[in-house]
């Protein structure tokens, strides 16, 4: 099936009303993007925020006429703050497999690998294999911050040690500690899908029922932890300082991210007095913050 879109620039305090529009005309989806590469941070739960400029885009099937929506939008430039206004046919094809093509196997430290299921799983002598389609949780290994996470990870001593994954999202840091030898893991997460995906992820790594237990933030065992890793965000990660560093056993080893490179400082200020051997690596623009708890 063949398909043309219209696409626009607008302000977020026209978004609705343009969506709403393009949606009374048919439009098959309506999908919105960043037009200025803003950050959207710290969400409050519930919360879907917006960037302030946005590049709004209906897809609709080619055959549909599309100029009374066209002359509609021309005479709302001006009230809508639409910059860019043009209507494009979008070539047959197949679209499905172009996405997944963009998939590969991907390599973390020396010795784990993410791959999805439409391909083959590496054939590296002594890996550490994790099977991981995208889905609704975020965590795939493609962002730099899980990559981050990974690597670290594979490059920590995990066999027989206890682990939490503080924001476990797809639950794939959790499951790369279960194939690395970690013998307790717990992920815990505000979203509920990302619970069920930690699970259903677990499932397809052939990892057993009782190897990642999995909880709200607020059902967590009361214990600490050899390892704690916390993927999440600068604004949480402050906030939850004294909380996370509580899971944390004394020597106990911490890996922070989810942090943009000018967010390192009041995250760092707010773990370092706590934590010895201070690591900071980075890749693009964000941080991995680690270290090991003081005390015996």
């Amino acid at each position: 099936m063949t398909w043309q879109q219209i696409i626009c620039r607008t302000t977020l305090e026209h978004q609705e009303a343009l969506t709403d529009v393009l949606e009374e005309a048919g439009a098959a989806s309506v999908t919105l993007e960043d037009a200025e590469d803003q950050p959207v941070l710290e969400p409050l739960p519930g919360e879907t925020p917006l960037w302030d400029q946005l590049i709004v885009t209906g897809l609709y099937p080619a055959d549909d006429d599309l100029t009374e929506l066209m002359v509609l939008l021309e005479t709302k430039r001006s009230a809508w703050a639409l910059s860019e206004l043009r209507l494009e046919r979008l070539e047959d094809r197949p679209w499905v497999r172009e996405w997944m093509d963009n998939f590969h196997p991907m390599q973390f430290g020396k010795r784990l690998w993410v791959y999805p299921s439409w391909r083959e799983a590496p054939n590296e002598p002594n890996s550490v294999k994790i099977l991981l389609d995208p889905g609704l949780a975020f965590g795939t290994g493609t962002h730099p911050t899980t990559a981050l996470c990974l690597e670290w990870l594979d490059g920590e001593d995990l066999v027989g040690k206890s682990v939490l994954d503080y924001g476990c999202g797809s639950g794939i840091l959790a499951i790369a500690a279960a194939k690395l030898g970690a013998s307790q893991i717990v992920a815990t997460d505000i979203d509920p899908q990302a619970l069920q995906a930690t699970l259903d992820n677990a499932q397809r790594n052939a990892l057993g029922a009782e190897a990642i237990h999995t909880c709200y933030p607020d059902e967590l065992p009361q214990q600490q932890y050899d390892v704690v890793v916390a993927n999440i965000l600068s604004g949480p990660l402050v906030k939850l300082a004294p909380h996370i560093l509580n899971y944390l056993k004394p020597q106990g080893r911490l890996a922070l991210s989810g942090i943009l490179a000018e967010q390192g400082e009041p995250v760092a200020a707010a773990y370092a007095p706590s934590l010895e051997n201070h690591d900071i690596q980075s890749q693009e623009e964000w941080l991995r913050l680690s270290g090991t708890k003081r005390g015996t």
